[in-house]
């Protein structure tokens, strides 16, 4: 089997690879940019960042330094909550640009469904008409905000970033995207060390089965799922095995088994938290 990281068509045509790096947390300036010359060196071409993480210059730097071409990469950031707003949201953007070191994003997305997402989502759609944002999508929206935002503008968030793993599977959003074709984007796909999922029985039976770990069986479902994945790794040999996941397949038995796990455990902050939404806007 081909070991390639594979494309994801997105709703608008333009193509994402499926297996990204992630850069939460990741705020040590030569710790970053030695995880993304590894991620580099074994093919990842996504990266995905966001203003919030304060490590959009060093993503830059490290950019710049790999000599590669800036279109054989794809790069994403996000959009914070008290930014939102139409001239904010612009400003934001501008700003994002600035510190990466670029002229165009691949990706942007609001990252929280915050309130005024729907006149930033108005501020990207003119940017994105301008050519300077490949793709425009969203973060953390549950099914009553996607259906808010597609009532009351025009383009079609190309997909929506959201925390899923084998304990959280997020079944009737995940059906919903599909259903209006918005590409689901997984962040803390293995479970941000919370749960203990690294750690369940029928994921590491599956590992020994396959000769794989039990990160590489998660993100292989996840994968088969239909799903963009974006693991966080600072050690170059997880960074490797993440993306050593296109050489093997799960059963639809063996997928089953994985669904059957779910368990609806949510390990990080709601989107319905509507208290902690406004106070973010406002700080």
């Amino acid at each position: 089997m081909n070991n390639q990281i594979p494309n994801v068509t997105l709703n608008n045509g333009v193509k994402i690879p499926q297996l990204g790096l992630g850069v939460f947390l990741v705020k040590d300036a030569n710790e970053l940019k030695q995880s993304i010359k590894w991620a580099l060196a074994a093919d990842y071409r996504h990266i995905d960042t966001a203003m919030i993480y304060e490590n959009e210059t060093t993503v830059g730097e490290a950019i710049k330094e790999s000599k590669l071409d800036r279109k054989d990469l794809f790069i994403t950031s996000k959009l914070w909550n008290s930014d939102h707003g139409y001239e904010e949201t612009k400003a934001a953007f501008n700003a994002s640009l600035k510190r990466l070191g670029v002229d165009y994003l691949d990706m942007y997305l609001i990252h929280w469904p915050s309130p005024n997402y729907i006149e930033s989502w108005k501020a990207m759609e003119e940017l994105y008409h301008a050519g300077k944002i490949r793709a425009i999508g969203v973060s953390n929206f549950q099914i009553h905000h996607l259906e808010d935002l597609m009532a009351h503008t025009e383009v079609v968030p190309v997909v929506n970033q959201i925390e899923t793993h084998p304990y959280f599977q997020q079944k009737e959003l995940h059906d919903f995207m599909a259903k209006h074709n918005i590409a689901h984007e997984a962040w803390g796909p293995l479970g941000q060390g919370k749960g203990n999922v690294l750690n369940d029985p029928t994921l590491t039976e599956l590992a020994k089965k396959h000769a794989k770990s039990t990160a590489q069986i998660i993100l292989r479902w996840h994968v088969q799922r239909g799903e963009i994945v974006i693991p966080k790794s600072i050690h170059e040999n997880r960074i490797q095995q993440n993306r050593d996941i296109f050489d093997f397949s799960l059963s639809d038995e063996e997928m089953a088994k994985i669904a059957a796990i779910d368990k609806n455990q949510r390990g990080s902050r709601s989107p319905d938290d509507t208290e902690w939404l406004e106070k973010t806007a406002k700080e």
